[in-house]
């Protein structure tokens, strides 16, 4: 015999209270294993059943049945709670679903959807008040994360010619229009081994690894290439 769906059901009206309880009780598919009036009795009467579903009313006395969903979920993890409102208000509907709600259905449910309301919840699947799917969009907008600001432009990156000392730049305009290192010494009255170690620094510095790329990277860097 399969086991009944063990249900937990919360509402401040008496009369609405017991109507659901022994409509439920009827049904060899459920158990009622607790009531509750406000939300301290649920949260203490489901740590107490560990419920399979909490039916819950969303106007308790002192608190939104919404808040109490925390709660709920902290002393009976494993229950999955259903709203049962006469609320239509899709700001509502928004804050069942963002606290963990897995359904939400207005009190003039039928019996017959109700009882599979409770079985699709157990399953693990969402419900939703026909009266209320309309209202759905407007929620999931307003459970969407409030668009980041837009991040600021990253800065330009370093002109890598701007690191080379004025020596190294002359340099590098030399080897540009081709000269060798001798060439370079006695047009800048400098030694051979001088313009040896600059060019030895200015390749370190622009990331290039012969004269060949540095005299095309100084070209392009004037303007001269594509």
């Amino acid at each position: 015999m399969t086991v009944p769906i063990r249900v937990l059901v919360v509402d401040d009206h008496t009369l609405f209270r017991r109507g659901i309880t022994a409509l439920l009780a009827g049904d060899p598919r459920f158990e009622v294993v607790a009531e509750a009036g406000d939300a301290g009795e649920a949260q203490r009467r489901a740590a107490e059943t560990q419920p399979d579903v909490v039916l819950l009313d969303n106007h308790l006395p002192g608190v939104h049945g919404v808040q109490a969903l925390a709660g709920l979920r902290e002393v009976a993890p494993r229950a999955q709670v259903l709203m049962l409102t006469v609320s239509e208000d899709e700001r509502d509907l928004a804050a069942a679903l963002r606290g963990g709600a897995r359904g939400y259905l207005l009190k003039t449910v039928d019996s017959d959807a109700l009882a599979s309301a409770i079985v699709r919840t157990v399953a693990g699947q969402s419900t939703i008040s026909p009266e209320m799917t309309g209202k759905l969009v407007t929620a999931f907008q307003s459970l969407q994360p409030e668009p980041a600001a837009p991040a600021a432009p990253a800065p330009a990156p370093a002109d890598p010619l701007a690191s080379l000392s004025p020596r190294e730049q002359q340099i590098l305009a030399e080897i540009a229009l081709g000269a060798s290192n001798k060439e370079i010494a006695r047009t800048l009255a400098i030694a051979e081994t001088t313009v040896k170690i600059h060019v030895q620094h200015i390749l370190r510095k622009l990331g290039l690894s012969s004269r060949v790329q540095a005299a095309v990277y100084a070209t392009r860097g004037n303007g001269h290439g594509d």
